[in-house]
C-alpha cells in the first residue's frame, strides 16, 4: 500500500494501553495506518524515515485554557503596577501619577492586595484622587478590584444594585452603602470596561494567530476552551473569527469550546444559547458541546467554596449553583447531547457538582450520557475523593500550579487560609489517579504574553516536582523555596503524558479520534531528539519538539 508517511527505528510512546510501546509508524490521508515494529512496513511504500531512536509521543491536549479570555487580556490595560509597602503610600503613588497625567478618561492601575495591610480602599478615597475621571484599581489576581464613584456611575451601580451571586461575586457594601469594591464576575465589567467598543476583528486574528503559533511549536494539537466570563458576546465574536479561520484552512488545532453561565439567573438563557453555539459553531476543528460553570471563586481572596471554614476569618465562602440547580442542568444537558464544565477551586464546590452529578445519575438512570469536569481542585474533602471513580467525573488539574501558585514560601500563606493540616494536603492529582478517576491536565492562564505558562512542559515538570526552583523555565518571581507537599502527591512521567494525551481525549469526547498513537486515529504526534520518559524532572520545562505534525501535516 502506497503511504504518506513511513517512520522506522523510532522509541513510541502511544498512550494506547493495547500497544504502549512501537518502533515504526505509517500515515496516510491524515491518519494512522499502521503502528508496531519494524517487520510490519514490508507491507507499505514510500520514502521511508529512520529516526535514529528519536522519542515520538501523541499531540497534546491542553483540556482548560482561555483563547478567548487570552485575547480580551491582549488588549485590555491591567494598569500600572503600584508597588507600595502601605495603604497610604499607594493612595500617594497613584495621585501622584494622576496628577503627572492630567486629562485621561480613565486611570487603571492593579496592586497586591496584601499592601493594605488589612485597611480597605473605597470610593471615597479613590474620589479624593480622581474626582473628575475614572478610576479602577485591579486586585493583581484580577479577580476583584475597587472603583471610583465616576466608573459606578457610569456603569449604572447603585446601592440598590443587586449582587450577581450573593457572597461570591458581589459588590462589597458598608451600612447598605456601596464601597466601591466587587469580587469575582462582579468586578469583571470593570477590567474588560472597553473592550466591547474597541475590540476589531482585525485585532482578533491578530491575537488568536500568536496562540495558534505558540500551539504549533509546542505541540499542542487540542484544547478545551473554557471561556470568557461575563462576556459571551466578545467570547463569541472571537469563535465566529476561528471559524472563519477554519475555514480557511487556517486553524490546525482542534478547538472544544463552551458557553459560559456565572449566575443562577441565567440559567435558562445560558442553556439556550449553548444549544446555539453547538449549532452555529461546528466545523472541522472547532466545535461546541460543552456548558462552563463558574461555582466558585479563588482561595487567596477567600471566595472559594470550602466545607471547613477559612482559618482566619471563619468564612466558608460561596458556590454559585446547589446540587439540585446542578442536576436540573445535567438533565437538560443530557437531553441535547451537551457536556459540563465546572471552575471549582474549594472543596464545597466540587461536592456541590458531585452531589448534582449523584441526582441526576439517580433520576435518568442509563439513560444518563454527559461528560462532566471539574477543574482547577486546589483542595478536596477526603470523604469526595473516591466519589469521582464512582460517579465518573473528570479531574482536571493545572500542575504548574503545584508549587503553590505565588512564589516564596506558599505553605506559609496556605497555612494561614486553612491550617497547618488542610495547607499540606492541596492538589491530591495523584490519590485522585489512583483511586480510577479519569485525570486531565491544563495550563489555564488567561494571558497570552510569551506563552510561558501555556508551555504543557512546565506544567509535566511541576507535576512531577511541585516545584518552581532555578532549573525552571519561569519567570524569577514565581519560584518557591521548596517543593510543596505533599511528595506523595507527586507524578511520574508517563502519568503527565497520558493525562495530556488520551486521558485529556476522553474528557473532550475525542477518543476514537485522537489522544494516542493508534491505527484509523488522526495522525497528531510529535518528535523529540531526546527521550521524554527518561529525562531529568528538574528543568524538563525547557522541552519542546523538534517536530509537530497534525492529521500528518508539519506544522514546523
Amino acid at each position: 500500500m502506497k503511504a504518506d508517511c513511513i517512520i522506522k527505528n523510532a522509541k513510541i510512546f502511544t498512550a494506547d494501553k493495547a500497544c504502549p510501546q512501537a518502533t515504526a509508524l505509517v500515515v496516510k490521508d491524515g491518519k494512522f495506518i499502521y503502528v508496531g515494529n519494524e517487520a510490519g512496513l514490508s507491507a507499505y511504500e514510500g520514502e521511508v524515515t529512520d529516526l535514529g531512536g528519536k522519542f515520538i509521543m501523541p499531540g497534546l491536549i491542553d483540556s482548560h485554557v482561555h483563547i478567548t479570555t487570552g485575547t480580551g487580556f491582549e488588549y485590555t490595560d491591567l494598569g500600572v503596577l503600584v508597588l507600595c509597602p502601605t495603604k497610604q503610600e499607594c493612595m500617594d503613588f497613584m495621585a501622584d501619577y494622576i496628577q503627572q497625567h492630567p486629562g485621561l478618561k480613565c486611570y487603571r492601575f492593579a496592586l497586591e492586595k496584601s499592601a493594605l495591610n488589612g485597611e480597605d480602599i473605597t470610593t471615597e478615597d479613590l474620589d479624593a484622587i480622581c474626582p473628575d475621571s475614572e478610576l479602577v484599581v485591579l486586585e493583581i489576581g484580577c479577580h476583584s478590584n475597587w472603583v471610583n464613584s465616576k466608573l459606578l456611575a457610569s456603569h449604572g451601580i447603585t446601592d440598590d444594585t443587586p449582587d450577581p451571586v450573593p457572597e461570591l461575586a458581589y459588590f462589597v457594601r458598608k451600612d447598605g452603602h456601596l464601597t466601591g469594591e466587587s469580587y469575582e464576575t462582579a468586578s469583571w465589567p470593570f477590567l474588560f470596561d472597553d473592550l466591547r467598543k474597541n475590540l476589531t476583528d482585525e485585532q482578533i486574528v491578530t491575537a488568536v494567530s500568536r496562540w495558534i503559533d505558540f500551539s504549533k511549536e509546542y505541540g499542542v494539537t487540542a484544547v478545551f476552551d473554557s471561556g470568557f466570563p461575563e462576556h459571551n458576546d466578545i467570547h463569541e465574536r472571537i469563535y465566529a473569527q476561528l471559524r472563519n479561520l477554519d475555514k480557511q484552512g487556517k486553524l490546525p488545532i482542534y478547538i472544544d469550546g463552551c458557553y459560559v453561565l456565572t449566575q443562577p439567573r441565567k440559567m435558562e438563557e445560558a442553556l439556550k444559547e449553548v444549544k446555539r453555539f453547538h449549532r452555529e459553531f461546528n466545523t472541522e476543528h472547532l466545535k461546541v458541546h460543552t456548558l462552563k460553570i463558574f461555582m466558585d471563586g479563588t482561595m487567596k481572596i477567600e471566595t472559594a467554596a470550602m466545607v471547613t471554614p477559612y482559618a482566619d476569618t471563619g468564612v466558608l465562602g460561596a458556590s454559585a449553583f446547589n446540587a439540585q440547580q446542578v442536576a436540573e442542568i445535567l438533565k437538560e444537558l443530557n437531553e441535547a447531547g451537551l457536556d459540563l464544565h465546572v471552575h471549582t477551586v474549594g472543596e464545597a464546590a466540587s461536592r456541590v457538582v458531585l452531589d448534582g452529578v449523584e441526582l441526576a445519575r439517580k433520576e435518568l438512570g442509563d439513560q444518563y450520557r454527559v461528560k462532566v469536569t471539574c477543574a482547577h481542585l486546589w483542595i478536596q474533602d477526603d470523604a469526595d475523593l473516591p466519589r469521582f471513580a464512582k460517579l465518573g467525573v473528570t479531574a482536571n488539574f493545572t500542575p504548574w500550579w503545584h508549587s503553590g501558585n505565588i512564589g516564596g514560601n506558599p505553605i506559609n500563606l496556605y497555612t494561614a487560609l486553612m491550617g497547618e493540616k488542610r495547607a499540606h494536603s492541596m492538589y491530591r492529582c495523584k490519590t485522585l489517579w489512583d483511586s480510577g478517576a479519569l485525570v486531565t491536565w491544563s495550563s489555564d492562564e488567561v494571558f497570552y504574553g510569551d506563552f510561558k505558562n501555556w508551555s504543557p512542559y512546565l506544567a509535566m515538570e511541576v507535576g512531577m516536582t511541585r516545584w518552581i526552583n532555578e532549573k525552571t523555565r519561569f519567570d524569577e518571581v514565581g519560584r518557591t523555596v521548596a517543593p510543596f507537599p505533599p511528595e506523595s502527591e507527586r507524578m511520574n512521567i508517563e502519568e503527565m503524558i497520558i493525562g495530556y494525551t488520551i486521558n485529556g481525549a476522553k474528557q473532550l469526547g475525542i477518543e476514537a479520534t485522537k489522544g494516542s498513537i493508534s491505527v484509523g486515529k488522526d495522525a497528531d504526534f510529535l518528535v523529540f531528539d531526546n527521550d521524554l520518559l527518561t529525562a531529568e524532572p528538574s528543568g524538563f520545562s525547557y522541552n519542546k519538539p523538534q517536530e509537530v505534525y497534525f492529521s500528518g501535516k508539519k506544522m514546523n
